[in-house]
């Protein structure tokens, strides 16, 4: 199965300025507006062209470096967003929006114990910073460090206790070190506060394939697709279950989806060979679980299909 994936930060730009009567200060808050709106509408060469503008006026204009880093962020160039989150924080070491959002960069850029360090600062600002012991939980979940994970996540949670984002992170790492029944009591929480989240249906799916419930893991799924049609990693969820439960011509339709929408995703990889297995076609299923194997040699069900593929070689 694909993993779950775990909710992000969201994006959130530095709206306020400074009223001052002098010129300037007064055309550096215009063009970071101008930025701002830019941004809000989707043109990020614009409103990084309107951020410049105001540096050009004030180079120690934080405000400005930060949200032209989050535009190059959006346009994934991380090594910039990076160095302008830096130019912030060196011009105001406590500048927290900055300080988070590089600590994201971070780990986006696979810099995980950068971002550890970011953290460790918000935290020394305020070690109630429910967002860095997030953040916190997403670097140590990259890690594969899950029993810190947890720790972080369960902060979080006691400081904004009615976020139902934090309990379906707190589900997928129980999920990923296959405690199914902590990641059901996640869920459970979860759906008492948000019922709505797509992501939360889509770990319910998982849950249920582990435990063998192949249509309650369809039904599940089918909810999350109503909920969010854009995630193309639930429609080879969907496909994998479909090939469970016999419908074999389904499941290829939505495992290829799928792979249209990202060629390289190797569980969709996966789930093509576990297909053509199925079908007895055991040169493509070798081919494709084999790519899978080489990308990530720990992919649930790999194993399992690699030893039956070895099985049927040797019996031949």
């Amino acid at each position: 199965m694909k993993k779950n994936k775990l909710f992000r930060l969201s994006f959130c730009l530095i709206l306020t300025i400074a009223i001052s009567c002098t010129s300037k200060e007064d055309k550096k808050g215009r063009f970071l507006l101008k930025g701002n709106n830019e941004l809000k509408e989707g043109n990020l060469k614009g409103a990084i062209t309107y951020y410049d503008e105001a540096l050009a006026i004030d180079p120690k204009f934080k405000d400005a470096y930060f949200n032209r880093g989050m535009a190059k962020y959006q346009q994934a160039k991380l090594i910039e967003a990076i160095a302008d989150y830096s130019e912030a924080i060196n011009i105001d070491n406590s500048y927290v929006p900055a300080l988070r959002q590089r600590a994201m960069a971070h780990l986006d850029f696979g810099e995980n114990y950068k971002a550890l360090e970011d953290i460790e600062t918000l935290l020394q600002i305020n070690n109630q910073d429910g967002q860095a012991y997030f953040i916190r939980g997403l670097v140590n979940t990259e890690m594969k460090s899950y029993k810190e994970a947890l720790s972080a996540f369960d902060q979080a949670i006691q400081i904004t206790p009615d976020n139902a984002e934090l309990y379906i992170n707190s589900a997928t790492v129980h999920y990923y070190m296959g405690d199914l029944d902590a990641a059901l009591s996640a869920l459970e929480k979860a759906s008492e506060l948000d019922a709505t989240e797509s992501k939360l249906h889509n770990l319910w799916s998982l849950v249920h394939f582990e435990n063998g419930a192949y249509q309650k893991a369809l039904e599940s799924v089918n909810e999350a697709i109503r909920l969010d049609k854009d995630q193309s990693y639930y429609y080879n969820n969907r496909g994998l279950y479909k090939l469970y439960l016999k419908d074999m011509e389904g499941g290829l339709g939505d495992i290829n989806f799928s792979l249209k929408q990202n060629s390289k995703n190797y569980y969709a990889i996966r789930n093509k060979g576990i297909y053509y297995f199925m079908e007895g076609e055991m040169d493509l299923a070798s081919k494709f679980i084999n790519d899978a194997y080489k990308a990530d040699p720990e992919m649930p069900l790999l194993s399992e299909y690699l030893l039956k593929l070895n099985t049927d070689s040797a019996q031949e």
